[in-house]
């Protein structure tokens, strides 16, 4: 589906808030009598109109399985998913759709490649190396294969702005590093990670890089050829698309060498009771029924995104937390866990005698979402010394005037438990 460009103000080129807000049917809903101020886009973000029809549109009038059947129906579905595939190339700049694996999301993507790629080659000695501020998707998968193998999880430490400590990471990643696996963007802290710096140390020593871009498809144009990164994975739902499909992407090379991890329908060449040969990339790593529908819609909403641009979505961004930080410092008592130079659009906070789940009750009795607890990412509330944090997370929809109604909820909450 073609999406329109130029959704921007006229007058200083920012996008049309109020335009892209009429996008999103659900910003037109209340929550507890008040308008709904939606701030919870690390956790999933909201989908809009032409996500939602294309959706409907797939299932009322092209629904059938793919890559198995010679009528109508099939053929339109499959030329469907195939045309997700190529836009999800598009997307990353791929070198070509067959690096373009449909997983469920971001973790599956991850376990993915520890399982195929990471276990049949690690040995004893070897070394995994993440970050301190890694979501646990992004570190259990590669402590299963470490145990496994008898391999060492090596972390490179984060500073107390939460940014990460680059020189730490050059004296870490050494011979025995076999696989850097390493975030775009925190989710607990909305740092940015130097990713491309990051490979070049990990390449120097031959290991494979994989990054976790969950949170940053949606604020960060990514270009994956260059960040000259391996492998890179992502959740449809966290860039305005369906929820159970995702992309991991990978280098040609790579993933011809690995192994399948699920067998079944649509990864074999052939099967006999003696011997099973397998497709090639990527239909190896696809078992089974793929979420069509879910592709086509994460087409849809990647198409959106590029339409609106992600440079312009990024500088709408920054506004917004700069905008953010200033009016939450103001705040008594309030402190901001998380203030790297380097970051995208969330707001980690603490408030002083305040547990974090009952700020998000109280701002959800205004109609404001956000997140509260420790956001899958433990380690990083131990590094800081905190048992969680309310995280407001901005998307291209949100305004000043949502920031506004935030800090307003933040210092009710403040007058209550006072």
């Amino acid at each position: 589906m073609k999406v329109e460009r130029g959704v921007f103000a006229p007058a200083r080129g920012d996008l049309d808030v109020a335009r892209l807000r009429a996008d999103f049917p659900i910003l037109a809903e209340c929550v507890n009598g008040r308008p709904l101020v939606y701030l919870d886009n690390g956790a999933t973000t909201q989908k809009p109109r032409v996500v939602i029809d294309a959706l409907a549109r797939y299932y009322e009038r092209d629904n059938a399985n793919v890559h198995r059947g010679v009528h109508t129906l099939s053929r339109r579905a499959t030329d469907a998913y195939d045309a997700a595939r190529a836009t999800a190339q598009r997307f990353l700049n791929a070198a070509s759709a067959d690096e373009i694996v449909f997983v469920r999301g971001t973790t599956e993507a991850i376990n993915l490649v520890a399982s195929s790629h990471a276990r049949p080659r690690l040995a004893a000695g070897d070394e995994v190396v993440v970050t301190a501020m890694e979501h646990h998707s992004n570190i259990v998968p590669w402590q299963l294969a470490c145990e496994a193998a008898g391999a060492r999880l090596v972390v490179i430490p984060i500073d107390d702005a939460g940014s990460l400590r680059i020189d730490q990471a050059e004296k870490l990643i050494g011979p025995r590093t076999r696989i850097v696996a390493v975030t775009h963007v925190s989710n607990a802290l909305g740092s940015v990670v130097p990713v491309a710096r990051v490979v070049e140390l990990a390449h120097r020593h031959g290991a494979v890089v994989l990054v976790d871009g969950a949170q940053a498809v949606s604020h960060i144009a990514v270009d994956v050829q260059a960040l000259g990164c391996d492998f890179y994975a992502f959740s449809g739902h966290k860039i305005f698309g369906p929820t159970g499909i995702g992309v991991l992407w990978g280098r040609a090379p790579l993933l011809a060498a690995m192994p399948p991890w699920q067998g079944g329908g649509d990864m074999i060449r052939t099967v006999s009771f003696e011997k099973t040969t397998y497709a090639e990339p990527p239909f190896r790593f696809e078992a089974g029924t793929p979420d069509i529908g879910g592709a086509v819609g994460l087409a849809v909403a990647l198409d959106y995104v590029t339409a609106i641009g992600l440079d312009a979505i990024a500088a709408h961004e920054h506004d917004l937390l700069a905008y953010a930080t200033e009016r939450l410092l103001g705040i008594p008592g309030l402190t901001i866990v998380g203030t790297a130079g380097d970051k995208a659009s969330i707001v980690s906070f603490t408030v002083d005698g305040i547990h974090p789940h009952d700020i998000g009750t109280v701002l959800d009795q205004e109609g404001i979402a956000i997140r509260a607890g420790h956001h899958c990412a433990m380690p990083v509330m131990k590094r800081f010394g905190i048992s969680g944090t309310a995280r407001a997370s901005f998307a291209l929809y949100n305004s000043r005037a949502d920031v506004d109604a935030l800090a307003a909820g933040i210092e009710s909450a403040t007058r209550l438990f006072a």
